[in-house]
Order: C-alpha cells, then sequence, then structure tokens
C-alpha cells in the first residue's frame, strides 16, 4: 500500500466532527497519539531497562499505526497528499545534507 491509498482508506474510518472543515481535532490527535508513543518508550526504560521484546514492537506499532491515521486525516483537512509530503521531506532532507546541514536548528537550514 502506497501513501496516498493509505490516507484515502483513512478517511473512510475518520469519524468526527465537521470533517472535512476541522484540522484542530487530527492534530490533537496526533499530539495524543505521539504522546502515546512517548509514553511506551518511557516505560520500556523503566520496566525493562530499555531491552526491546515483541510485545513492545507489537503494542509500539499500534501506537505508530494511530500516529499514522491522524497524519493522514489531518493532511485530509488540509488537502494535501501524504506522498507529497514524504517527497518533499525527503527532498528537503536530502538538500540539507548536500549543504551539510542536517545539524542545527531552524526550519529554512
Amino acid at each position: 500500500m502506497d501513501f496516498n491509498e493509505y490516507q484515502k482508506q483513512s478517511r473512510k474510518t475518520a469519524i468526527y466532527p465537521d470533517k472535512g472543515k476541522n484540522y484542530i481535532y487530527p492534530a490533537l490527535g496526533l499530539g495524543g497519539e505521539s504522546g502515546e508513543v512517548l509514553e511506551k518508550i518511557k516505560k520500556l526504560i523503566r520496566d525493562k531497562n530499555g531491552k526491546v521484546d515483541k510485545e513492545f514492537l507489537v503494542l509500539l506499532e499500534k501506537e505508530l499505526g494511530d500516529m499514522l491515521w491522524y497524519l493522514a486525516n489531518l493532511a485530509s483537512e488540509f488537502k494535501i497528499k501524504l506522498d507529497i509530503i514524504a517527497i518533499n521531506n525527503l527532498k528537503k532532507l536530502a538538500d540539507r545534507k548536500k549543504r551539510n546541514k542536517l545539524r542545527g536548528e531552524g526550519d529554512l537550514r
């Protein structure tokens, strides 16, 4: 499955107020799911001394999938295709690498 197909399919399960005119809902969801990923990693460090096992990977994959769903729906709210996001991100990073600017701060480096 490619990004555009995923994005299209994700809209079929998007049920929230004013879908199509509500970027706030998926933005908040993306933030919440990001926090859940961080919690899983925090507990991995605290409870398992950072040792990754199959159970952790299964749970992490589910949370990352939830993040992807919210990202896809946030992009859809702005009529941006996920494949364009991915392509442009890789172009940006390749350009930064070429200019030796992968490290540092700032969106426009």
